[in-house]
């Protein structure tokens, strides 16, 4: 009779920490909703090798930061100019999505959100992306910090850390190469219309800040376009 008392005893203990566990869980979450808006780390397969070895905990990855229905991403092209764009979240052009990971809350309006963008992009030019250094997974890192204050999972970027302590061991090649993404242009008329261009280098460096205002960066509709974030003039 003892062990009967003492076995319901234990699983009216177990189900009160069942209940009491999913009411902090439910509690937890509604908590985590009234601090703002959500903030996600969408990652990406840049080669179907990561099938393999991703149980291994290594893997080439791409990722962006979600926030307010945009995603954040930083990419290469051949200019001195803003390296980081937004596309519709989880269809980032080129890469195979995986998954998405909650960085946490944050209460930033829109408004401000794109601004504190803009003045990032002023540190994450195009022309300085590099593979070991300086990727897209260093950007989302470094913008989760700021907005959460912790970083992504070390996994994400775990190749790029390993590359840059044997960096000694790579090839030349590889250690200043960079993934090419090169932005599109819409460039707009006195009369309000949009027509689609790209620059040269050349023409990017040796143009004045009145020519350089005609090179609107805008929002495409279609899905997966890139946008590039028009960077803040210091």
């Amino acid at each position: 009779m003892f062990l009967g008392f003492w076995f319901e005893e234990l699983q009216r203990k177990k189900l009160m920490g069942a209940i009491t566990n999913s009411s902090n869980s439910a509690s937890s979450e509604e908590t985590d909703r009234n601090r703002g808006s959500q903030v996600l780390l969408n990652i990406y397969d840049l080669t179907p090798l990561n099938n393999y070895i991703y149980w291994f905990g290594l893997g080439i990855f791409h990722s962006g930061i979600e926030i307010h229905g945009m995603e954040y991403g930083f990419g290469a092209h051949d200019f001195p100019t803003s390296g980081v764009f937004e596309v519709e979240p989880r269809n980032c052009p080129g890469f195979i999505y995986r998954s998405s990971i909650s960085l946490g809350y944050i209460d930033m309006p829109p408004s401000e959100l794109r601004t504190f963008m803009e003045d990032v992009a002023s540190e994450y030019h195009g022309d300085t992306y590099h593979l070991i250094s300086k990727n897209c997974n260093h950007f989302t890192d470094d913008i989760s910090w700021r907005l959460t204050g912790r970083g992504i999972p070390g996994w994400v970027n775990r190749l790029a850390r390993l590359g840059a302590m044997c960096s000694c061991l790579l090839p030349e090649s590889l250690q200043v190469s960079t993934v090419k993404q090169l932005p599109e242009y819409h460039v707009c008329s006195e009369d309000g219309s949009e027509t689609l261009s790209a620059t040269t280098p050349c023409e990017a460096t040796e143009s004045d800040d009145a020519d350089q205002d005609k090179y609107l960066l805008s929002q495409s509709t279609g899905n997966g376009d890139v946008a590039f974030i028009r960077e803040v003039q210091r």
